[in-house]
């Protein structure tokens, strides 16, 4: 299981001396993993351990703090992520004003140098850093030189039909539906983690009881019925259908997914799931009565169950 590092301040040594990709790494897409790879490479010829820097909060919504919900994936979602490309720690750094006030210089020397002790550090072709976002790959380069770390530049990486990796093109995917997209770019569905709460129950009384998980600060998907997979703290998966919106027939004040896992019986209040949003099937819709709401759902799940086999 990948080791989770909450500062920079005060670590034993060893909890420092990697080899390091830094970066927010919202969605650890395709692009990402092009610099994980760069830092892997270099942890191989150093024989050190590999890790990814990142933030949290990610530093946008420090800026930013009345923005609207962006997020691609929980803090949890992104260590599990990073633990199959071969990362073992993974420093997620709290970005506050001291953070936030630092100079390209003293985020090199006191965090990465100093604090984390790096022997190499992997960055996009795009990386900025310090306030003010003065710093670039080229000056993180010269900081290295003088404070005793090596630097690797990843180059943009699209895919081969012209498809962007970022971040951006995720949340462009996920906002028109496109989930085919969203999963190309990320090598993975879109998946929304977060706890089941109690919600109105309508569904016991025609037969679909749903597991209600708010979203968040996730970016907001197409409002919708998706077909989806669902994984339980236990590790079961199930498939099912999921509703992701404002529900027009019966209007929450925030969007909501509610989702219907097929073959399941038992309590998941309290517990917390991930829902993986693999095919938009059609937007929110409003009905005459519950007998025209409830066929729509069973032609839903039909569509979902054909889309899931």
């Amino acid at each position: 299981m990948i080791e989770v590092v909450l500062d920079w301040r005060n670590l034993p040594p060893e909890l420092k001396g990697a080899a390091v990709a830094i970066g927010a790494f919202d969605g650890v897409h395709r692009g990402h993993q092009a610099v994980i790879a760069e830092a892997a490479r270099a942890a191989r010829a150093l024989s050190a351990p590999l890790a990814v820097v990142s933030f949290d909060p990610h530093p946008r919504r420090w800026f930013q703090p009345a923005a609207a919900p962006f997020r691609l994936m929980t803090p949890a979602q992104m260590a599990r992520s990073l633990a199959p490309l071969g990362v073992e720690r993974l420093y997620l750094l709290p970005f506050d004003g001291e953070m936030a006030a630092m100079s390209d210089e003293t985020f090199a020397r006191a965090v990465l140098a100093d604090g984390l002790g790096v022997r190499h550090a992997a960055v996009g072709f795009d990386f900025t850093f310090g306030k003010g976002r003065t710093g670039s790959p080229e000056a993180l380069r010269r900081y290295g030189a003088d404070l005793g770390f090596t630097v690797s530049v990843a180059d943009r990486v699209d895919d081969a039909g012209g498809l962007k990796l970022s971040s951006s093109a995720v949340r462009e995917a996920l906002h028109a539906g496109d989930m085919a997209r969203a999963t190309a770019i990320l090598g993975r569905p879109f998946a929304i983690e977060g706890e089941v709460v109690h919600g109105d129950k309508r569904g016991r009384t025609i037969g679909v009881p749903t597991a209600n998980v708010p979203l968040g600060d996730y970016m907001r998907p197409a409002f919708g019925i998706y077909a989806v997979r669902v994984r339980l703290p236990d590790g079961r998966r199930f498939d099912g259908v999921a509703s992701l919106g404002v529900r027009p027939m019966f209007r929450t004040d925030e969007p909501l997914l509610e989702v219907w896992l097929f073959d399941f019986s038992g309590e998941l209040y309290g517990q917390t799931v991930e829902t993986e949003l693999v095919a938009f099937l059609r937007p929110e819709m409003n009905f005459d009565d519950l007998d025209a709401l409830r066929a729509q759902i069973d032609r839903d799940a039909a569509d979902a169950r054909a889309v899931l086999s």
